[in-house]
């Protein structure tokens, strides 16, 4: 799977995208059928144990986006730029993106974005670096901004209409819509060609993105715009309970989980 060939399921095929953190999610994420799995800067409160999304750090992107690719055959593999690993100077951001590609073998970048991105994006689309745009609820911006619903009055909805429209044209070749209303998510799959990646934006977007750890039910809880398909969290826990009480009550390590090398009898 390229950039080009999701860009060009805009309003023809529905289009899944899951994160992935790890090389075993991201082998059954990819067996799965998935279109594209997103190394999102989530891992920051999935895995790395923060409360947000900032202190990810672009070798640990790296890092993950390595394992990912090096399991994954079919899906699209984006990389989630970190906090402040763009947007701030152009050669360097342009650096940090191009080693996802040439280090980590992602296929693409993912930027949030805001006025900001629009240069970026066209230089790096020029350089050969496939972009996906982010707006409505950037996480990275939660500290100007919070974690909350964007778009929902007249003057932000147009702003939102009018950066998404700016990204299209500048070479993205998806965009990220995350919390807003769905009203907003409609218009604005319908004004792209590009396709619609939702998450919280209703169900006329082009594909939907979710955290796997919510899909799966790792996690303790899921987003109101997110629904858990499994119970991975339960089993878990199920597991670890009896194991424990097969170790304390001598059910566990059994005969058959041990070796016996008769030569060390006469040892002592």
């Amino acid at each position: 799977m390229r950039a080009k060939d999701i860009r060009e399921k805009a309003g023809v095929d529905p289009i899944t995208m899951l994160t992935a953190y790890d090389a075993p999610s991201a082998s059954v994420v990819d067996e799965a059928g998935i279109d594209m799995v997103l190394v999102g800067d989530s891992v920051g409160n999935t895995r790395l144990g923060h409360d947000s999304t900032l202190p990810v750090t672009l070798e640990e992107t790296l890092s993950r986006t390595a394992a990912v690719s090096r399991v994954v055959d079919d899906a699209l593999v984006v990389a989630d730029m970190p906090f402040l690993t763009f947007g701030v100077d152009e050669a360097q951001s342009i650096e940090n993106c191009g080693r996802m590609l040439k280090e980590a073998d992602a296929d693409a970048v993912k930027l949030e974005c805001g006025e900001h991105t629009v240069d970026l994006t066209r230089r790096l689309t020029q350089l050969g670096i496939p972009v996906q745009a982010h707006l409505g609820l950037t996480p990275q911006g939660e500290n100007v901004t919070g974690l909350f619903r964007q778009g929902t009055d007249a003057e932000a909805a147009r702003h939102i209409v009018d950066l998404a429209e700016r990204h299209e044209e500048a070479g993205a070749f998806s965009l990220v819509l995350e919390h807003i209303p769905a009203n907003l998510g409609r218009v604005i799959t319908e004004r792209l060609d590009i396709p619609t990646i939702g998450i919280g934006a209703g169900a006329d977007c082009d594909g939907q993105v979710l955290v796997v750890d919510e899909v799966i039910g790792l996690s303790e809880g899921a987003a109101p715009f997110s629904k858990a398909f499994g119970d991975v969290r339960g089993e878990m826990e199920r597991a670890v309970e009896e194991y424990k009480h097969a170790v304390e009550s001598g059910e566990f390590p059994a005969e058959e989980h041990s070796h016996v090398e008769p030569e060390l009898d006469d040892v002592y």
